[in-house]
């Protein structure tokens, strides 16, 4: 049986069996053997990151485009009294219930991704996504509690995020991740999608035609996926048990730290999605469809800042946009609380919050690509994912519940302004600090310094 050596650069190797400087043989293997399956798949995925980016980006808007069916719908069921009388709290449960499992499931389905790439998970989770869609439309129209029971499960949609973000950054190099997850992120425009069309797909061609639309395009994704989708090249699969994953991850300071960063910038984002509509009809007395119309404007923005925020934090770091993006938040949303004209200071307020929502969303990941084990990316996500939904769960809940006592939305943006200030403080401190003692470690490990 015949061995070989390789010494040094595989240049001093040659045929026949030469002799190195070292006076050691170095042997040429005998033909080359017939490629693997896992070689020729390998061979098929190099050089296409920009697809599955494309791809992910894709299945992420689709998901989220069927985890937001319920909110436009909020303020119509209330008006016509399709499902009984609904209080504004009734109103703010119904479309929270998809956010908080949404996010909860982000937290196992990081994990799995983990272990078994998006390639699978992706069509997993756009295929179950099509159950609870056609148990709204066929069972759950008419009935209140049927629909929170339709709505719990949509929120398996909202889990594509903690699929897509390690997907996408295992097939990119550190300098690029940030943009490549921003762009992702953009994504979340799904929210959009559903909101210039639910309404009026429900109201002009039939009750059911949002849901049966958006199950047929979970399929085709679903398909799509399937065949299209690779996992990166060399991605690092964990052994070790879900469970030990979860508490490992849950035990780095980057987790908990970005989960604060989250819940504020993503959660704020996915607050607004949900009950911008609500609030536009009550506190402006616009119609639901001028509502969900103003609310696809606010998301378009977010979209559009998240890509941007990523691939500000490559250039310039991601603690000076998600510094900048908390101030503004927290000026517009005390600006929000002393109930403007909506025309012209309060569509500024809150499209300048959208943009600081979307940029810090996307500086998030861009400091989790930049500072976590690219192994460990999706269990991180995941968690972090979960903070970002429930930062979303949360202020439908508490706006809903102050305006029934108050007849005001003050208290509940004042708070929001409270919370963006004390973010800020907590970045330009603590997550500082994380991001420097990384750069140092880094630049201690680096050939460089050797």
């Amino acid at each position: 049986m015949r061995e070989t050596e390789t010494i040094g650069n595989t240049s001093n190797i040659r045929k026949g069996g030469s002799h190195d400087e070292l006076g050691r043989t170095a042997i040429m293997t005998a033909p080359m053997e017939e490629s693997t399956p896992t070689d020729r798949r390998t061979r098929e995925t190099v050089g296409s990151p920009w697809l599955m980016l494309a791809m992910a980006t894709l299945g992420f808007a689709v998901n989220f485009w069927a985890w937001a069916l319920i909110s436009p719908l909020g303020p119509l069921f209330r008006e016509k009294g399709t499902l009984g009388t609904l209080s504004e709290s009734d109103v703010a449960l119904m479309v929270a219930v998809p956010v908080i499992v949404g996010s909860l499931g982000r937290i196992v389905v990081g994990a799995l991704t983990d272990r078994y790439g998006g390639r699978v998970m992706f069509p997993i989770v756009s295929g179950v996504t099509i159950v609870p869609i056609l148990f709204i439309a066929f069972f759950a129209l008419d009935s209140y509690a049927l629909l929170l029971v339709g709505g719990f499960f949509l929120g398996i949609a909202g889990t594509a995020f903690a699929v897509g973000v390690p997907f996408v950054n295992a097939w990119f190099p550190p300098e690029r991740r940030g943009l490549a997850v921003g762009i992702f992120g953009a994504g979340m425009g799904g929210t959009a999608i559903s909101a210039l069309t639910t309404v009026k797909l429900f109201t002009n061609v039939g009750s059911k035609a949002p849901f049966l639309i958006t199950a047929t395009v979970l399929a085709v994704y679903a398909i799509a996926a399937w065949l299209i989708l690779r996992d990166a090249p060399g991605r690092t699969v964990p052994t070790t048990p879900l469970l030990t994953r979860l508490s490992a991850n849950a035990r780095l300071p980057i987790t908990w730290q970005a989960c604060a960063l989250y819940a504020v910038a993503f959660g704020g984002y996915v607050a607004f999605s949900v009950y911008l509509p609500a609030y536009l009809k009550t506190d402006y007395a616009l119609t639901p469809a001028d509502a969900a119309n103003r609310m696809a404007g606010f998301v378009v923005v977010a979209v559009i800042m998240r890509p941007v925020g990523g691939w500000l934090s490559d250039r310039i770091g991601p603690i000076p946009v998600l510094a900048g993006g908390f101030a503004i938040v927290a000026v517009g949303a005390g600006v929000a609380a002393t109930h403007p004209l909506l025309e012209h200071v309060g569509t500024v307020a809150f499209l300048a919050m959208a943009a600081a929502l979307g940029s810090g969303s996307g500086a998030t990941f861009a400091l989790i690509a930049k500072v976590t084990d690219p192994s460990r990316v999706g269990g991180v996500t995941g968690l972090v994912g979960a903070a970002g939904g429930l930062g979303g769960f949360v202020p439908p809940l508490i706006m809903g519940y102050v305006y029934g006592r108050t007849d005001s939305y003050a208290i509940g943006l004042w708070l929001l302004s409270v919370t963006a200030v004390l973010t800020l403080v907590l970045t330009l401190t603590v997550v500082r600090r994380t991001e420097r003692a990384h750069d140092a470690a880094a630049a201690e490990t680096s050939p460089a310094s050797r």
